[in-house]
């Protein structure tokens, strides 16, 4: 009797004992896995957060988007085979920021974007007149070969690449030599005090010009019927 009541104390000792090293800290730190886990849901959580470059506003105004749609025919207006086409614009200055020619199904299209000093839109005042060689150079007086067999010159009275600083604002394309159905080159003939004057050579054909001035950005688009 002694003997079991001297062996309980020790029994009762060795059951704590297990109890006091079993390990506590495994039900309150989570295993390798759970932490994968949980590392994995905060990314996904932070993924799903964070704005998609389509929709960041950062976006807007990208080079990409630059550019304005071209409006339809209806909004343009008919064509007309009366020349020259003189226009006051809408500043006695603006700056070329763009030139390009694009081939339509019934037109070929010639377009001279613009920027005001502040970057507001403006039209320079320009003149569309039927022309014929020689052409010369403005300014030096050179003679220039312009493809084609009808002419038009364009001149842009304060539409100019060269800013008052100096610099210039448009340093792309001056000669486009892409054989369209009606246009066959566009070339600037002179860049000088402010006045830009350029020369479309057309195959010959009996259709007439569309000259149309846009806004946002401030664009001369002068189309060309087949």
């Amino acid at each position: 009797m002694s003997s079991r009541r001297s062996a309980f104390p020790l029994l009762v000792a060795i059951s704590l004992l297990a109890v006091a090293c079993s390990s506590p800290s495994a039900s309150v730190s989570p295993s390798s896995s759970s932490i994968a886990a949980s590392v994995s849901a905060e990314a996904s959580a932070s993924e799903s957060a964070a704005p998609s470059d389509e929709a960041s506003p950062s976006n807007e105004g990208s080079p990409a988007e630059s550019v304005a749609p071209e409006p339809s025919d209806d909004e343009l207006g008919a064509f007309s085979c009366d020349l020259p086409v003189d226009n006051s614009g809408t500043a006695p200055r603006a700056q070329i920021t763009d030139v390009r020619v694009g081939s339509h199904p019934d037109y070929d299209r010639i377009v001279f974007e613009f920027v005001a000093e502040g970057g507001v839109d403006a039209i320079p005042p320009f003149s569309i007149e039927a022309s014929e060689p020689p052409f010369l150079q403005d300014g030096s007086g050179r003679p220039i070969e312009v493809s084609g067999d009808e002419f038009l010159t364009i001149h842009l009275f304060g539409g100019t690449k060269r800013s008052p600083t100096g610099g210039v604002t448009y340093d792309g394309p001056t000669d486009f030599t892409d054989e369209m159905p009606r246009l066959d080159q566009l070339t600037e003939s002179g860049d000088f005090e402010a006045v830009s004057t350029w020369i479309a050579g057309m195959h010959e054909s009996d259709g007439c010009y569309r000259v149309t001035t846009l806004d946002s950005p401030s664009r001369l688009v002068i189309d060309l019927e087949h």
